[in-house]
């Protein structure tokens, strides 16, 4: 069967645009400090999904799937959530038997507000590309030195772009989502 392409009435109208449309800064130090993370052969996969979630407790479900197996690996995760969100996780992450206290301390378990981590690089309205790599880059690279899996992976999961849709700023949530593609290129995320 032929496949096809849906775009609801709220998406209509806005720009989309390719990554190569866009220039983004690359870090030279991330790169270094990645490359000797993996070792010169290291095969990685690395994925790029958007979750559309009817309700809080989806999304909680999601979460909790997604962190939890990344945890149980050995791995760490980043989230970047809001408050209720990020507590909820918490919660629903230490009933599933995870010593969240200890992959925290260990670095392997990073949790941040949504709100607050996107005011560090939105720039008149729209995330900036330098100053959303040297948030991501300090974040990957520390995750990536905490993880214990073999070979060790980050795993990262957030409502930013949400949030930024959710205000209005479908433009913003795009150009969001782009800036995490070419993070994915670059790190083992």
């Amino acid at each position: 069967s032929a496949s096809s392409t849906w775009v609801g009435s709220t998406v209509a109208g806005h720009s989309f645009f390719a990554t190569s449309d866009v220039q983004f800064p690359r870090s030279a130090r991330g790169n270094k400090i990645l490359r000797s993370l993996q070792g010169p052969d290291v095969q990685i996969a690395r994925r790029h999904e958007a979750g559309f979630y009817s309700d809080d407790v989806s999304l909680l479900d999601g979460f909790t799937q997604f962190v939890g197996a990344a945890l149980q690996a050995g791995n760490s995760a980043i989230v970047v959530a809001t408050e209720s969100h990020r507590d909820d996780l918490l919660l629903r992450l230490q009933a599933h038997g995870l010593d969240i206290a200890a992959a925290i301390e260990q670095g392997r378990y990073v949790s941040l507000d949504a709100d607050e981590t996107l005011s560090t690089f939105m720039v008149n309205g729209m995330p900036d590309p330098v100053r959303f790599f040297d948030v991501v880059d300090d974040l990957v690279l520390n995750a990536a030195k905490a993880a214990k899996g073999e070979p060790p992976h980050v795993a990262a999961c957030g409502e930013g772009a949400p949030l930024l849709w959710g205000q209005g700023n479908p433009e913003a949530a795009i150009r969001l989502e782009l800036l995490w593609n070419e993070v994915v290129k670059s790190y083992d995320v």
